[in-house]
């Protein structure tokens, strides 16, 4: 298909930044001052205090739009769906945190409630994330190990060792709300787009490496003790083939059926899912298949198989925290509350674009940090959310958080009046559907490949967030990931793909000259381009990589001259009646022009020194008499950069190269003025709007010079 053009003519001046400033008239405006912004946030009034009420409980607004006859149904059989995957992942997820089952169940529970009313996503089923319980259950391994005696935490004293885990995890929960609830109200809720998509895809995969690991001891019917801390992965999986042949084969046999059979259910899920009008709750069906199996098969006594066990029947009394436990885990909770807003935020995000509302990062650090605090106080540990369960919860009809709280109510029902039936049920089958769910972490492996074509700085990222991330553990792999991220970015600023450009002929517009045929340069100008900020990192690959754009080096072409100006001074000096039959005097002509190393010599004249020079005299050619820096992909100027830069523009200016500055931003040019960048040799007429209008006024001034003339001078 032909691409339409349009013609377009403009009929204009050439401007320079200070003949635009002379023709149009420039508004100047008072920036506010950091005490104006503070009054500001100060002032109240009644608009504002109506909008920071909605702000902060955004139920209020989306409870007044709600359609009872259109949404109510879709939010019921939704919340009944979601509920039924939330009670099922609430078990399994318990185990990653290396707690009894039943508090996973508090976790579908206690968070609900209060993000029912803080929180401003719709769709996102809040409750346990397996990332999140794995980072918890670190904590909790290393503080309370299954064999040796816990960490000598006051707070202990008393409790049983079930007892002393869930006050770790309760613990560490609330200091991750106080973190979120904290950042939140600092409006901080920005630090999430230091988490690439990159580097969350790799993070996420690791977590899901680290548990698989951890499910295998239940899959395979094993007592392998929880290990944290760096290599972790690796010591639990030589314990694991250490033991190997002790398997107990009920499990294992009854893990790999589920796993199966789970597995081909939610791929008919996803190939039908325009058709089926709930997904089929198979994690359900198999855990009530399993329970009575297992009673009927008594396989506790008969097959040895470790099952969940005595249920907690109804909700324990709320406990206060532990602030020693705080001072212990503090390096662990600040990153598990980062993940954990990070990846419901992320999902948070996604159905907001879909449904076309809006949700408030700030804000939704302020529902988490809240919602972790009140569920660790009744011993739920870290809520975020989970990308399987959200998706049942929309796309089960889910319109508003009412699907959420009735999840929580049927979370409250079994945690009530139906935990005994799930007494029963073997702790392998709560391995396998941990595993089987993993299937959308442990698949983004395959993004390798496509980041490696597209994108290697990328790629290199993901790779080393999850190598890190597996073999050092998943805090300090977010930490290295982190670092990996901002060494890309700090290589992509520090070392940018600089550029020569040249004009497309017959239009105002100007490309890499590499990359087209038919492309116009004209003679003794250079446009250099560079696509990033000039800072201190990087003034002087911007000025190594100018000087090989111009193919010399001004401060070495400086020296040469003046070398050879010394040398022909002497020459001057020594002259006599047969200086013209040495040609000498044929060399010089009056001129005028000022210039600055000459006048030093006290040699009033100026030399071509691209032509033939006598006397063995050799100075480097300068091929230019215009640059043109385009300075159109410049965001921002520091102190150490304008410094370096006024040093390179003063040494070409210094070789009787004319250097001009186009593109730049307004705030550059204003800090410019205020550094006192401008001197006698620095001038403000240097500075275009445009690169076509900088180009004009070049041609025009050298439309007429000449060639082949060696030198004028004065001399009487």
């Amino acid at each position: 298909m032909t691409t339409l053009r349009k013609q377009y003519v403009v009929d204009r001046p050439v401007y320079s930044e200070d003949s635009f400033d002379e023709s149009h008239e420039k508004i100047y405006r008072k920036h506010k001052t950091i005490l104006d912004h503070v009054k500001k946030y100060l002032t109240c009034d009644a608009k504002r205090a109506k909008n920071a009420v909605l702000s902060r409980l955004p139920v209020i607004g989306w409870m007044r739009m709600y359609r009872v006859r259109e949404w109510l149904l879709g939010d019921v059989v939704s919340g009944i769906s979601t509920g039924m995957v939330a009670i099922m992942q609430g078990l399994a997820f318990s185990l990653l945190a290396s707690l009894p089952p039943s508090y996973g169940l508090y976790t579908a529970f206690f968070p609900v409630l209060t993000y029912f009313f803080l929180g401003t996503s719709r769709h996102i089923s809040v409750g346990s994330f397996p990332v999140l319980s794995l980072m918890v259950g670190a904590v909790v391994t290393r503080l309370v190990p299954e064999n040796g005696s816990p960490a000598n935490i006051t707070d202990f004293e008393g409790l049983t060792q079930d007892q002393q885990r869930v006050l770790v995890a309760s613990s560490v929960t609330f200091l991750m709300g106080i973190f979120q609830l904290a950042m939140g109200i600092l409006q901080v809720g920005f630090i999430v787009v230091y988490l690439s998509d990159t580097l969350v895809s790799g993070f996420t995969t690791a977590a899901a490496v680290h548990i698989l690991v951890s499910q295998l001891k239940f899959v395979l019917g094993l007592p392998v003790p929880g290990i944290s801390g760096p290599l972790s992965i690796i010591y639990t999986l030589e314990k694991i083939f250490v033991q190997i042949t002790s398997t107990n084969i009920c499990d294992l046999v009854m893990s790999v059926v589920i796993m199966v059979v789970v597995y081909i259910v939610k791929e008919l899920n996803d190939k039908y899912k325009a058709k089926l009008p709930v997904p089929i709750p198979i994690e359900v069906i198999v855990t009530i298949i399993a329970c009575g199996v297992s009673y009927g098969f008594d396989f506790e006594n008969r097959y040895n198989v470790d099952i969940v066990g005595k249920m907690v029947s109804g909700y324990e009394s709320p406990i206060p925290p532990s602030v020693a436990i705080f001072q212990e885990s503090a390096a662990e909770a600040f990153p598990i509350a980062i993940v954990g807003f990070a990846v419901a935020f992320s999902v948070a995000k996604v159905y907001s674009i879909k449904h076309d509302y809006n949700i408030d990062g700030n804000q939704e650090l302020v529902a988490f940090g809240v919602s972790n605090m009140f569920g660790a106080s009744f011993r739920s540990f870290a809520a975020s959310t989970a990308l399987s369960r959200t998706a049942v919860q929309e796309s089960s009809g889910g319109k508003t958080q009412i699907a959420g709280l009735i999840s929580a109510m049927m979370a409250m029902i079994v945690t009530v009046a139906l935990g005994f039936l799930l007494e029963p049920l073997p702790r392998s089958v709560l391995g396998a559907l941990v595993i089987i769910n993993l299937k959308g972490m442990l698949m983004q492996f395959r993004e390798i490949p496509y980041l490696w074509r597209r994108d290697k700085p990328e790629c290199v990222v993901w790779v080393g967030t999850c190598l890190a991330a597996i073999l050092l553990g998943l805090d300090f792999g977010l930490a290295v990931g982190l670092g990996v991220e901002l060494f890309t970015v700090v290589f992509r600023t520090q070392f940018p793909c600089c550029s020569v450009l040249a004009n497309i002929p017959g239009t105002d517009l100007y490309r890499n000259r590499k990359d087209y045929l038919q492309i116009s340069e004209p003679k003794g100008v250079k446009i250099f381009r560079i696509p990033s900020p000039i800072f201190f990192a990087n003034i002087e690959f911007f000025r190594d990589k100018l000087v090989e754009a111009v193919g010399f080096n001004p401060m070495r072409v400086l020296r040469k001259r003046n070398k050879a100006l010394r040398k022909i001074k002497k020459l001057l000096e020594r002259r006599d009646h047969g200086i013209t039959e040495n040609g000498l005097q044929d060399l010089f002509r009056p001129n005028d022009d000022h210039q600055v190393n000459l006048k030093e010599l006290d040699l009033p004249f100026q030399i071509n020194w691209n032509a033939e020079l006598p006397f063995n005299i050799s100075v480097p050619r300068v091929d230019i008499h215009s640059l043109i820096l385009d300075f159109s992909a410049v965001s921002f100027l520091d102190i150490s950069a304008l410094k370096g830069l006024r040093t390179a523009l003063k040494e070409f200016i210094r070789v009787n190269v004319e250097v001009y500055i186009v593109s730049c931003d307004a705030y550059i040019l204003e800090k410019l003025h205020g550094c006192m960048f401008f001197d006698d040799e620095i001038l403000t007429s240097m500075f275009f709007p445009t690169l076509h209008d900088a180009m004009l006024h070049v041609l025009e001034n050298h439309q007429n010079s000449g060639a082949g003339w060696v030198c004028t001078c004065d001399i009487s």
